[in-house]
């Protein structure tokens, strides 16, 4: 499986603040954009693959991991078949900028930040069991306090995030946006 080796990459963990092997696979089937993701969780001896549609919740299947296995080879073992199929890595200039604002007085508060922190978390599920991308980080001050994520389908990922932060602390954004609009 040496096609797929070199694309994985690594994922940090904050449960043990580990970084595991990852890959995220992407492909469009009839106008839909579809993914395939595997990562390493040594700790419980397998590897997770999980895949879907874009913007959908998709299914998850656990492979076993050896003690003595490669973690990186492991997964990239789990997806060989979806790269035959024509799946690879979105290219990361391809990806959107999508910023999720809340309006904060002033330079923020540390509840503010602490509120931050905790909706980066809440992003970070959301869009990675979608397959549509990750938080990176937030910036505060100026009277605006932005959560920053690298999404591969903005409309998408703008529809999932407005549906799982709805009715929850994080509902009271000011606006979901893209960086480049």
């Amino acid at each position: 499986m040496a096609e797929a080796a070199p694309w994985v990459g690594s994922i940090e963990v904050s449960a043990d603040n580990k970084e595991r092997p990852m890959l995220k696979l992407y492909r469009r089937v009839d106008g839909k954009l579809h993914y395939r993701e595997a990562w390493a969780e040594p700790e419980n001896r397998q590897v997770v693959e999980h895949w879907g549609v874009a913007g959908d919740r998709g299914e998850t299947r656990n492979h076993p991991l050896a003690p003595t296995t490669d973690e990186d080879a492991a997964v990239a073992s789990v997806l060989e078949d979806a790269v035959q199929q024509g799946y690879s890595p979105f290219d990361e200039d391809d990806m959107r900028i999508l910023l999720v604002e809340y309006a904060v007085q002033g330079m923020g508060t540390r509840a503010d930040v602490e509120k931050r922190h905790a909706l980066e978390g809440v992003l970070n599920e959301s869009l990675g069991w979608t397959g549509l991308g990750h938080c990176d980080g937030g910036s505060i001050g100026s009277g605006t306090m932005e959560a920053c994520c690298y999404v591969v389908d903005y409309e998408i990922a703008r529809d999932v995030l407005i549906n799982d932060l709805a009715n929850t602390r994080f509902g009271d954004y000011t606006r979901i946006y893209d960086e480049d609009a």
